[in-house]
Formats: structure tokens, sequence, C-alpha cells
């Protein structure tokens, strides 16, 4: 029987593995790939026929010119005696596993020996003291352009934020302009237009000649401090035309979407929101060449069109949550039309700050009357002056910044409800059950019925995706690497302008994009053999994996685990289906999960008792849970505790993990109360995987020979990971740090240690106390011994952060390392250690050229390598697809190496030739040591598991991290007390696998 894993999200535990789609975790941006971490769901109805993608014309061989590059970079950083200060010099390219030609997903960039000069731009602060932000400010850098230096045009492109890049230079090296500001729809400036003070300054030169001519030299001591600068130029170069296309909605630096004039791709998700096909682009240096590396690219934006159809799809359960939904939504007023010189309509654009509240304009001489907040258009009034009045000092004052009067006699004007003003003012009719919406300020309020507002299309909404919309999402999102590779080539070069007619600006900047998707060569290594017991035979049973997966038919846990005591709870909704009909019902399937336990591994006898709680919903979930969970406690001690839910419910299952991890030190396994009652094999051989991992036991191991460095039991893996707030989190939500570390070389247990930091803090403060209990971990398994190796595979840090890792985390390990390794030891130079980096949000992706090479879903085969044609020679990275997606794009995971004592000083032993060999063999084969699957995992577990203790703290800290406000509550602009954002876990609990 195989096993796919645990789901550690939704709810339950011992459900399907991860899915893993690219972008971001079901917050608003999707990649088109499925199929992850645990690998993806198969179809239901069966596998369509594998394709390829196949361009017309002969498959280009990888480029000769770079291998060559290639090869004589290596052999130089071979033969050079005097090792680099910075990160590890590769050690060459691996040389392991059946080679096989692939597409990337770049193109190759031809760009000639152009001058580029750099200009920082800033914008004052008009008369008012206000400096414009946002869409704005990008209009000012628009006018700029367009008043001031259209002599110039295609000649300067911009980030529409700080800086110029031109082909010439501008005149003279520092200067001032007056920029006149209109709205972006407008051909003519308004009668007295707001002015900007506009100031650019010249900071430098730049020629992309010079990061080529490094890029192809093969001298070992080369070094090109510019970098970083020439390639922020020509993403810039890149980025400008759709940046400037107002038909393509840009978000962040280099994601495009096409809105509208039939190259858009929507999909409704429901509720409201709508999803985008769009591309990222990015101009990445390569040995020997530059490259432009486009992926798909998904966002969840708000559905375009009048607002009271918006609102009627998201069917808001309250009015809070409807306000947070519509906050800052940009809209047109359709009420008050203007038309430009062409006769088209300019868009009046409003952001809505809210709906109306009773607090509204409480400073005001005249404030609302507002009947409760969210109240409709019959039940808001506002004061209207009589015709020729000015409005009052109050209002005034609010406009001005200035202190009010004291208040005078009441004006000669009179109140009147928006319903009224908009039937008497503009013959409109409006729905009395609808909300107003505020698009003025608290303050100063200004309301509009939803009848005159449209929603502009292309705003991204960060919001968590509801289960419906994420999949939907998936719907669209996920498809075949074929159909990635033709969109990339077709519609992405057409929203990018990268293919023909010549894009006039990379014409002027000399750069020209090779229509073709670029190949390079991979090899897919060998899997390992994984090893289990044997059923009823002393010996170990080895077992072949097959498209990156095995099964557990006939054999037992590497090593068993005891379960003395343990109980179950159950839980029940009130009015809800039940999955036990009857006491003898569970009795049974509990009988029948017991034997499967001791069949394969779990030495268990039959739960000493339970608790079944029927869900009060006039009490907190999370205090029943308590009650329950403390009896049981009291009564039976038990070591682990099943839990049975009625449903997928995050709240549940957060109450659950908090109550057993934190307050009561007890494990705990969540199961589906439907699933759990069919009493199928599969399943209750996922959950036993849990099962034995937090017992102490090991699921699966690998011969000692596979694992180069770990069988000597002299080396100690760790993973380290971070997690940040997300979309929606609460501004008190903190960031959490997690490491996982080995005890021996098993690898088969990785107790956690996890600390709570400042908000989007990537760097971890308190690695060094971290490290310091894992050590003390393995010595206490090692008669007081500490490893003699410490290899780090750290997750979540980006490009522009491997140097922080290097001088910030790296020194904290060495101090703890000091502060606890014998001197005689550290005297030795121990312990040596070699930090990787972990890569995941990449857009790096691979498509087989050949249908031999292609796994039943059109993706590379699992074991895939590539560390040649999309790399740097210098730099000792690669990248590995060490999982089978069973459906969607596979992502590879990228390894970087930033630090290395250990890997350099190893002597490669056949089938191995030199380092590389060994560190990506090494990775690949720790994949297949995932113990909560029968599968490869696509990074490599320690990575893997400090993500799952990230993930574990969200669930305890889900009051922050997933605030919404409650029902009935009231909005005063402040966040409500949110209480203790430490977590300790307990004593009993915090040496075992509590977060698997």
């Amino acid at each position: 029987m195989s096993s796919r894993g645990g789901s550690d999200r939704g709810g339950f535990d011992g459900g399907r593995g991860r899915g893993g789609f690219d972008g971001g975790r079901g917050r608003g941006g999707f990649d088109g790939g499925r199929g992850g971490r645990g690998g993806g769901r198969g179809g239901r109805g069966g596998f369509e026929a594998p394709s390829v993608y196949s361009p017309k014309g002969p498959l280009a061989p990888p480029s000769a010119q770079v291998e060559k590059t290639e090869n004589a970079v290596a052999a130089a950083l071979t033969k050079k005696q005097q090792k680099s200060a910075d990160w590890p010099e590769r050690p060459g390219f691996g040389t392991q596993g059946r080679p096989v030609t692939l597409f990337a997903n770049y193109f190759e960039l031809k760009s000639a020996s152009t001058q580029l000069y750099r200009y920082n731009v800033d914008i004052h602060a008009d008369s008012a003291g206000k400096k414009p932000t946002g869409k704005k400010a990008r209009q000012v850098v628009r006018l700029l352009l367009e008043e001031h230096l259209l002599s110039l045009k295609d000649s300067i492109v911009t980030d529409y934020m700080s800086t110029l890049i031109s082909s010439v230079k501008l005149p003279e090296d520092e200067r001032d302009y007056d920029v006149r500001y209109r709205n972006e729809d407008e051909d003519e400036y308004p009668e007295n237009p707001t002015v900007y003070r506009v100031k650019y300054q010249f900071t430098g030169t730049l020629n992309s000649g010079d990061l080529l001519n490094y890029l192809t030299s093969s001298n070992a001591a080369a070094m090109f401090a510019s970098k970083a600068d020439v390639l922020q130029a020509m993403n810039i170069i890149l980025g400008f035309q759709p940046k400037s296309d107002m038909t393509i909605a840009s978000v962040g630096a280099n994601k495009h979407f096409a809105m509208c004039g039939g190259a858009e791709e929507k999909y409704n998700l429901g509720n409201g929101l709508e999803a985008l096909r769009g591309f990222f682009v990015s101009v990445r240096a390569a040995t020997a060449r530059l490259l432009v590396n486009v992926q798909v690219k998904y966002a969840a934006c708000y559905q375009e069109g009048p607002l009271g159809n918006v609102i009627a799809a998201y069917d808001a359960r309250d009015v809070h949550q409807l306000r947070k939904f519509l906050r800052n939504l940009r809209v047109s007023v359709t009420h008050i039309q203007k038309k430009n010189k062409k006769g088209q309509v300019i868009p009046r654009i409003k952001r809505i700050s809210g709906l109306a509240t009773p607090r509204d304009g409480a400073s005001l001489q005249n404030p609302p009357r507002v009947a409760r907040h969210g109240a409709g258009p019959r039940d808001v009034q506002f004061f209207l002056d009589a015709p020729g009045q000015q409005p009052s000092s109050a209002q005034q004052s609010k406009r001005s910044g200035k202190k009010p009067a004291k208040a005078g006699p009441a004006p000669a004007g009179k109140y009147i409800s928006v319903a009224d003003f908009f039937r008497q003012n503009y013959n409109l009719n409006v729905d009395a059950s609808l909300p107003v919406v505020n698009v003025g300020t608290s303050e100063n309020p200004s309301y509009l019925p939803v009848e005159v507002c449209v929603v502009q299309p292309g705003q991204q909404a960060n919001t968590k995706l509801t289960p419906n919309q994420t999949r939907n999402m998936l719907n669209f999102a996920v498809r075949s690497p074929t159909h990635n590779a033709e969109s990339i080539v077709n519609q992405g070069t057409n929203v990018l302008s990268l293919g023909a007619p010549a894009n006039p600006t990379l014409v002027k900047f000399g750069i020209q994009t090779d229509p073709r998707l670029v190949t390079v060569p991979g090899r897919v290594l060998a899997p390992p053999n994984v090893l289990y017991k044997d059923v009823g035979k002393p010996n170990q049973k080895s077992i072949k994996p097959l498209g990156g997966s095995w099964n557990m038919k006939s054999i037992r846990f590497s090593t068993s685990s005891n379960l003395s005591s343990w109980a179950w709870i159950l839980l029940d909704f009130e009015r809800g289906r039940r999955a036990f009909n009857s006491p003898d019902e569970l009795s049974n399937c509990l009988r029948n999960f017991t034997a499967k336990l001791n069949e394969i591994g779990v030495v268990a006898q039959m739960p000493k008792g339970g608790e079944r709680v029927v869900l009060d919903r006039s009490q907190s979930p999370e205090t029943q849970i308590e009650k329950a969970v403390a009896k049981l406690m009291a009564v039976h001690k038990p070591s682990l505790i099943l839990t049975i839910l009625p449903a997928i419910d995050t709240e549940l299952y957060n109450s659950i993990k908090r109550v057993c991890d934190l307050q009561h030190g007890v494990r705990n396994v969540n199961v589906l109360g439907e699933k759990f009652a069919k009493s199928q094999d599969q399943y209750f051989a996922n959950v036993g995987l849990k099962f034995n991992l937090k017992l102490g036991g090991i699921n699966q191991i690998l011969d000692p020979k596979e694992l180069p460095l770990i069988g000597q039991n002299k080396t100690m893996l760790v993973g380290i990971d971070v997690t940040h707030p997300s979309p929606g989190s609460s501004s008190a939500a903190p960031s959490v740090a997690g490491m996982v570390a080995s005890v021996d070389s098993s690898l088969g247990q990785w107790p956690a240690e996890l600390r709570i930091q400042t908000a989007r803090q990537e760097m971890v403060n308190d690695l060094d106390t971290m490290l310091k209990a894992h050590l003390n971990r393995w010595a206490r398994a090692h008669k007081s011994a500490y490893p003699e190796n410490i290899i780090v595979y750290r997750d979540g840090v980006s490009e522009g952060q491997y140097d922080l890792v290097v001088q910030q985390e790296l020194t904290l390990l060495k101090e703890a390392c000091k502060e606890t390794y014998p001197a005689p030891d550290t005297a030795k130079g121990l312990p040596r250690i070699s930090i990787v980096v972990v890569g995941k949000r990449h857009h790096t992706r691979f498509y087989p050229s050949k249908l031999e090479d292609a796994d039943r879903s059109g993706n590379p085969h699992n074991g895939t390598v590539v560390d040649r044609g999309v790399t740097e020679a210098r730099n000792w990275e690669f990248y590995l697809q060490a999982h089978t997606a069973l459906k969607g794009t596979a992502r590879p995971a990228h390894y970087f190496t930033v630090w290395d004592e250990i890997f350099c000083r190893e002597k490669a032993k056949f089938p191995h030739q030199n380092a590389a060999d060994i560190l990506e063999g090494l990775t690949y084969h720790v994949c297949f040591l995932f113990g909560r699957a029968t599968k490869a995992v696509s990074i490599c577990p320690p990575a893997y598991y400090a993500d799952l203790v990230c993930t574990r703290a969200r669930c305890y800290l889900s009051h922050v991290f997933d605030q919404e406000t409650p029902t009935g509550s009231v909005v005063t602009g402040h966040e409500p007390s949110l209480g203790n954002t430490d977590v300790k876990i307990h004593p009993n609990v915090r040496d075992t696998m509590f977060y698997i």
C-alpha cells in the first residue's frame, strides 16, 4: 500500500500530501505549477498521455560556447591557489546521472555594449506639504518624461519610482523641473494644476558589455562589482514597455498582467474575485550570456465591474467582513462625467476607505447622521450647505489643516439622505439594502451609493482565499509543462513586448531577445534503495523507488515505537453529520486501526479511553477541547491523543494544537472523521507514519553508503526557516524562526526549536541558543560527543540576503559551537560548518525536449539536476527536481552554497568525481527520508521540516496571523488586545517531532 503522507494544513493529519502549487500559499499569488513538496494529486479519471514542448524546426542543442566557457572557468578555479573570501567557488560540475537535454524558461538576451547613464529621481512635496506616492508618483514621473524630456523618447526608461536609465546623457548632471499634474486619462491640464518639483541627479554610468565580458571570462580571479547595478538597469529597460502600457496591470517590479485588448486571460474565482494569468520577467546573469527569465504567474484580483455586483458575489456574513473586503478598493465614479478632447470619458478614481459609521466626522460642525455601521443610503444623512454657502469652518479646517474657529450660528443648510440627494440631483434610485461606501476619511467622510461605483480592473486582492476560491484558482493555474512553455513563447513575449515587432525602446538600447527558449544539459540521478524491516524476518527489506515513490506492503517501520497508553477525542457539531452512528462503530474502527499500527511497526494496545465532545457554539471550542484533554490526562495519562474531527476546520485544528503542544504536553494526531471511519488500509498507514514519528520511531532509512558523510555518524544536518506575517495578519503578528536537526546518522528523528522575533526580519536572532539545544540532544545520544560536521540547509533566504547569512547567522552558529564544544575539539577546528541556501520561490522551470525524457505528467523525471546553462560557473549552485509532480508543472529546488568547510575537504569516492557530486547526491538521497510520505519530496527534509515548524507556530498564533474582526465587534480604528505572542513548547513534547 502506498502512503502519501499527511496534510498539515486544513485541519487534519493523515490526508494527502501537500500539493505544492507555486506562489503564495493561497494568498493572492499563484504560479502555474502543482505537485510541489509531496507531489501533486493524481486525476481521478487516470492520466492524460504526456506531451513535451516541441517548437518548430530541429531541436537546438545546448550552447557549445557556454559549455566551453563553463569548462574553462571550472578548470581555472581548480588551479586557483588562493580561495575567494566570498561565497565558495564551484568545485567543478556534477558528473553523475543519465544525460538529458531540457528546455528552460529563458530567452537569450543579446545586448550591444551600450553606455548607460543612471539618474536618481526625487519628487518634492506639493504646496500643501503632500508628497505623492503609489499611482500618483508614477504619473508624476510619466509627466516628467512627457513634459520635459519628450525629445529623448525611447532613449529614457524608468521604474516609475526613483530611477531613470538613459542611453544618452541628459541635459546637465543635476536638474530641477516643475511638473504640472493631471490624471492619466486627461489630455489637458486643469485650470490651476498642482505643481510638483522633480529633481533628477546623475549617479553613474554602467555598461552591459562589461558584465558580459565578466561572464565570458575564464579568469578565475575576475571580479565585477557592478553586476547587481547592471542587472537592475537591464530589468528597468525590459520592464519599461509593459509598465507604460495602460492595458497592462503591473504588480511589483516585474509581474505583468494583460487586462484588456484581447490579450487578457481571466477566470472567475467566486466571492467577488477573479484570477488573472500574466508573466514574470527578470534579466539573469549566466555563464557567457545574459538571459531573460519568463514565467507564467497568477494573481487573485477583485472582479472588474459594478461595485454592487462585486458586493453581491462576495456575500459577506457581516458588515465588518465587507468593510475589510472593500477597504482601499479603487473605483471609478460614474454620476459625474468629464470628457477629454477626444470625447473619451475621463475616469474619476476614488479609493474606498470603509463603510459609513456613526462616528464619522465627529469633529465636524455638522457631522453626518448614520444609523448604524454599514447603513444604507436612506439611513445615512449628510449636511448639505445652502446654495452659494461656503463649507463650514470645521470642514475647511480638515482640508487646510488649520485649527477650526469657534463654532458660530448654525448655517442655513439642511440634512439630506444619500438616497434623496442622488434621486434629486442625478435622477438615480438606489438600493436601500446596500451599504453606502466612504471614499473620504473617517474624519471628513464622502459617501457614495454603490450604483455609481465601478471596480477598476487589475487590483490584486491581498486576502486569504477561501477553500472554494483556492480550488478554482488551481483549476485555472494547474497546467502541463507544455502549456506553460507555449504560453511563455506566445502570449508572454507579446505581453512583455519581447517579440515582433521590435520594441522601439529595446532597439534604442541595442537589445534583442532570441524568440526561442534556451536548451540546457541536465542529468537524471539514480534513486537510492529505501530500507524497512521485513515482516517476520530479522533482516532489512530493500525497496527500489519507481517514479520517486514506493509502497509499504508487507513491511514494518525501520525502528518501531511503543504506544502503551493513548486515548481519543471525538468532536462533533451539534447539528452536524456524524462519522460514527454508534459507540460500537467507533470501537470497531479503533480496533482495526490498532491492528494496522501493530502491523506496520507501532506496538500499541487499544486506547485506554476517550471523550466525545459535542461542540457548543455558544462556548469557545478551545475551552471545550481543553476540558476534554485535561480529563483524559488526569484519568489515563496518555502519551498520545488521537483527535477525530467532524470536518476540515482550521479553528478546531489550531485549538487542539495549542492545548496539546503548549498547555498539556501530550502528543497529538488529528484525523478527519469521515475518512477515518472508512477503515481503509492506506489512510490508516498514512496516520501510522505520524504516530511512529511522534513516538520517536524511524519510518525508513537508507544504506549508509547512499549517504556520503552521514554514514560515519559524525555529521549533523540542520534545517532553518523563517515565516512572516501574510496579508490579512494583524500588525502585531511577529515573524517565527524554526530550526530542526538530526540526532544521529539514521536521519529519522528531527526535534525542533522555534523562536518568535520581530516581524519581517529574515535573519534569526536566537540561532546560537537554538543550535546549543540541538547540540546537547546530539551529545545525549553519542556519549557526550558532538558532531564533527554541521551541514545547514537554510530555507527562505532571497539572493540579496546571502551575504547576511554568512555575516550574521554563521557568526551566531560559530559562537554557539565555541561555547559548547570542549577546547580540544575547537583547537582542531571543529566543528566544520557548511551552509546551503534552499530556494523554492524562484522562477526557473525545465521542460523535457524528448518524450522518453518526460514522466507521465510531461515533467522531467525525478532526480533531474541542472548545474549548467542557466547558472554562473563561479557560483556553487544547482537545481534539483527530486520529486514527481503528478499534475501541473514541477518546480525544482535551487541550492546555493554560501559557506563550506566540509565538502571541499572530502575526497571523492567512486562513483563521485568531485565535491559537487557529493553534495548533489547527498541532497537528492535525503529527499527520500521525509518520514511523512513514501515518496521523494521536492526540497530536502531539513528545510521541509523547518518549514513545518514555522507552520505549526502559525497555528499557535492564529489570533494574529489569521485575524478577523469578530461579528458584532466595534470597529474603532484600533486593533483589540492581541494577548501574548510568545510560544513555549511544553517540556513533555519539546524533544519530539510535535510539529509533524
